[in-house]
């Protein structure tokens, strides 16, 4: 499963991959995370507010931090909520 992280680097961008890095480690799956800063490779996901996560590909989060509780439960259904 690949999770990318889209922000500009934010506090809030930050405290998203926290939560994702958590979720993962609590789920116990395995995930390739990384950090999207550039405006124009967020642009290209069409997300129109950060802090936003996208799994395999597809925006799942967006315009707000979620709770490590939130992005568990979308890594249970494979990213597909």
């Amino acid at each position: 499963m690949k999770i990318a992280i889209l922000g500009p680097g934010c506090p809030r961008c930050r405290q998203t991959a926290d939560a994702v890095r958590e979720a993962v480690e609590q789920a116990g799956i395995e995930a390739t995370i990384h950090k999207v800063e550039d405006i124009r490779e967020i642009v290209r996901f069409k997300v129109l507010m950060t802090p936003a996560v996208a799994i395999d590909g597809l925006v799942r989060i967006s315009g707000k931090v979620p709770t490590v509780e939130e992005v568990k439960a979308l890594l249970a259904d494979g990213g597909k909520t």
